[in-house]
């Protein structure tokens, strides 16, 4: 799959939304399927098929790589959700990252990876693989990641401060299990890889701090996924960068500059007022307010339909390549599941003028 598969899908106007995780939980026992690397597989072209999209996004757990990194340690699966590391980790902790990384992958990695190798061996859609990024990853595996970034922002080092330390060697462990499940993915046959950065954002990043000089984006974040894009290059693959926080201009320009194939936003941003920041073979990718589709109150069902067009108009005026869709992935809310659906059928099938 070339660039040029991709600009073409949005030429001819395409939509979908990243809904893998609405259909899946209309199985009776989507636990076990999410463990069921055909099993997921299937959810994931059925998802394709029925939002009439050629691309079969992965199903996302943001969890799925802390999950694989902590058990390379040892840490026990029912403490993983909440574990976070006390302090700066030990060299021992290193050691043994480095030494069992390249071993077989963690189960639910596993079902992961071959799902996406159900959609290239047996479909005729694009696998899209689907990961987490290295920064956000470190950011869930320290309980205050962001007075230690922020003291990295006033010029501290991790020479000088232990925390500081710990950000930083959380941060090369964090792309250490990312290269391995992307490649991972990519070796089942992904043709371009999702990657997950919403912690990338003024909450985690002092824009104050940013305006003013300091490195600590370019250093803690785009550096990290640099190295995630060259992978994917290196490989055939190409990168969908996703960011659904809220951002400065300079943070999506420096998302464009990793050249991803496709940049997903948070509804947060005007993607419109987007198009100039980033480079025109760059496909803008959302940027509906999927996450509030729970509710009517806060989008109902006619403000999808207006929002849709409104985008779709604005994003023509731009002449930048768009494809409209959710503003992450969809979740699925048990007690809401039929009226988000809702939402999304609309979305996708509504007429504009």
């Amino acid at each position: 799959m070339t660039r040029d598969g991709f600009l073409e899908m949005a030429r001819r106007g395409l939509r979908m939304p990243i809904g893998t995780d609405l259909v899946l939980h209309e199985q009776p026992n989507p636990d076990q399927v999410a463990r069921d690397g055909m099993a997921l597989g299937r959810v994931v072209e059925a998802t394709a098929r029925r939002y009439g999209t050629p691309l079969a996004f992965a199903h996302m757990d943001l969890m799925r790589e802390k999950t694989a990194l902590l058990s390379l340690l040892n840490i026990p699966a029912e403490a993983i959700p909440t574990y976070h590391f006390d302090g700066c980790p030990g060299i021992e902790v290193v050691e043994a990252v480095h030494a069992r990384i390249n071993g077989p992958l963690h189960p639910g990695l596993q079902a992961h990876v071959d799902s996406i190798r159900y959609i290239a061996e047996q479909t005729d859609l694009v696998p899209v693989g689907m990961s987490i990024g290295p920064f956000s990853l470190m950011t869930r595996l320290l309980q205050d990641p962001i007075t230690p970034i922020y003291l990295a922002g006033t010029g501290a080092t991790a020479e000088e401060d232990e925390d500081v330390q710990a950000v930083e060697l959380l941060l090369d462990l964090s792309l250490l299990i990312v290269l391995r499940t992307v490649g991972a993915q990519l070796e089942a046959g992904a043709k371009a890889v999702f990657i997950a950065e919403p912690a990338a954002n003024i909450v985690y990043l002092s824009p104050k701090q940013l305006a003013a000089g300091a490195d600590i984006f370019a250093r803690y974040v785009i550096a990290r996924d640099q190295k995630v894009k060259a992978l994917l290059s290196a490989r055939g693959g190409h990168l969908v960068f996703h960011c659904c926080g809220e951002l400065t201009d300079d943070m999506v320009r420096a998302f464009g500059s990793l050249d991803p194939v496709m940049l997903s936003l948070g509804s947060s941003r005007r993607l419109w007022e987007d198009a100039r920041l980033v480079p025109d073979h760059v496909i803008l990718y959302g940027n509906l307010p999927t996450k509030h589709f729970y509710s009517d109150a806060m989008v109902s069902r006619d403000d999808v339909v207006r929002l849709t067009c409104d985008l779709l108009a604005r994003m023509r005026a731009t002449g930048h390549p768009f494809i409209l869709g959710s503003e992450c992935d969809v979740l699925h809310v048990p007690e809401h599941a039929g009226t988000i659906r809702e939402k999304v059928d609309a979305f996708v099938r509504c007429r504009c003028r």
